[in-house]
């Protein structure tokens, strides 16, 4: 299995404190650096990045995380970083054939989340999508978190920043077939900006778009500064083993 890590975008929110979101540290390890070790434990052979924004600079330090990470990392750049995230992962997936997990280069999780998500594969989905029951979650910037409406089975309903009811947050981890890619790229020929949603709407209209609870678990969007500071005092505790993995090197 490979992983897919999106980190393509401008990262706004964070400039203050780094002009490079993906290489920005986390108790002295570069976020993307994090992801990548997350993506080997969970048992990811091959990790590929999505490259756009300072991608010169950021594929330059690839080969470097993938040493030290013990796991290949290569990069797909994509041609037009101010489009929204669906772009990035077709230029990725593109890269890869089979399941996947997809992952956000600032998003961070504790350390059972994604070996689980990674056994949630089956025939009756295109896609799954690791959630969080817990809507009022205080590491959750609302302003800023993709909604989740599932139905009586776990499959998604709606999914989206402004829909109208939710019972779940989106917390940026999936479990990706090749169908996603397509519905993206189906999205986009019907008339979509071209967004990771937009092809999840697309599958879960087809019931095709399931979800796995990470039952309390912790997880968190580095997305601004607060939530940096919030990342430098709890991942080394939550993140335990992948810090103590980086201590023994």
């Amino acid at each position: 299995m490979d992983a897919l890590i999106i980190a393509a975008g401008f990262g706004s929110r964070l400039r203050d404190l780094s002009d490079s979101k993906p290489l920005t540290p986390i108790s002295g390890v570069p976020l993307l650096e994090l992801g990548v070790r997350q993506a080997r434990a969970a048992g990811a052979a091959r990790v590929v990045v999505a490259t756009g924004h300072e991608a010169d600079r950021l594929e330059a330090a690839l080969p470097a995380i993938a040493a030290r990470c013990g796991v290949p990392v290569e990069p797909a750049r994509v041609d037009d970083w101010s489009k929204p995230n669906g772009w990035s992962v077709m230029a990725g997936a593109a890269r890869i054939s089979g399941d996947y997990l997809l992952m956000m280069a600032d998003h961070i999780f504790a350390d059972g989340i994604l070996p689980r998500l990674a056994r949630q594969g089956g025939a009756d989905r295109g896609v799954t999508l690791a959630i969080d029951r817990r809507i009022d979650n205080p590491l959750v910037d609302p302003d800023d978190a993709t909604w989740v409406q599932t139905g009586e089975s776990g499959f998604i309903r709606a999914i989206g920043k402004t829909i109208p009811a939710f019972d779940a947050v989106d917390c940026g981890a999936f479990l990706a077939t090749p169908e996603l890619a397509e519905a993206i790229g189906a999205a986009i020929a019907a008339g979509k900006a071209g967004s990771l949603s937009d092809g999840m709407q697309a599958l879960a209209d087809a019931g095709r778009a399931a979800t796995m609870e990470i039952a309390g678990a912790w997880w968190l969007d580095v997305d601004d500064p607060r939530a940096h500071a919030l990342a430098e005092e709890q991942a080394p505790r939550e993140l335990a083993g992948i810090y103590a993995a980086i201590r023994d090197i």
